[in-house]
């Protein structure tokens, strides 16, 4: 068994916090184990807590559409929220119940060690660069500790909001350029280069 192998089964027996009782699946996350792209939603939904799997309601089918305009599929990269139980009535998680959580999503990202975490939407966002606002820095890459975070809205908000759809696709054209320009650097070196050659 793989080491995140023996994380989902951790994650699905937590009880650390009142989300766990009113699931009907956790939702760990899935993907490619050494994934160069990483993204993070939110929390799981009623279509996640029923299949256990991360964006597979409508949201879901957009980040699909998204992944394949720049010719990915969802087995390429890892997908993961931010919280792994979908909390009552689809409302926002509470700070607590992130924090509480937080741990699993920081040993997924330990055990992938993707080259770019590409957020989706404000709470993903806000582990990050809490002081930041995504309607200011969507779109914009900021490296840190040799990572590439990449903030973009949450693709349940083109359901909401129909003029974001274009914004979204927009950015999401950026990834390949961007992770290409990442690859081609070595390590050490990516840790030293300044935000402007993205």
């Amino acid at each position: 068994m793989s080491a995140l192998a023996q994380l989902y089964q951790d994650i699905v027996a937590c009880r650390d916090c009142d989300l766990a009782k009113g699931r009907t699946k956790a939702v760990p996350g899935e993907g490619a184990e050494d994934a160069d792209l990483f993204f993070i939603g939110e929390g799981p939904g009623w279509h996640e807590d029923q299949q256990g799997r991360p964006f597979v309601g409508p949201a879901g089918q957009f980040l699909d559409q998204l992944l394949a305009s720049v010719g990915l599929r969802r087995e390429e990269v890892y997908i993961a929220n931010v919280i792994k139980c979908r909390p009552p009535q689809n409302r926002e998680p509470l700070p607590a119940e992130i924090q509480t959580c937080r741990k699993w999503l920081d040993r997924q990202i330990d055990l992938i060690q993707p080259r770019m975490i590409v957020t989706l939407g404000r709470h993903s966002l806000s582990l990050y660069f809490p002081a930041e606002s995504i309607g200011k820095i969507h779109g914009k890459p900021r490296q840190v500790d040799g990572v590439i975070y990449y903030p973009m809205y949450h693709p349940a908000a083109a359901l909401h909001q129909g003029s974001l759809r274009g914004t979204i696709e927009m950015d999401m054209l950026r990834i390949p350029q961007i992770l290409a320009q990442c690859k081609e650097l070595p390590q050490n070196v990516l840790e030293d280069r300044q935000l402007s050659l993205f």
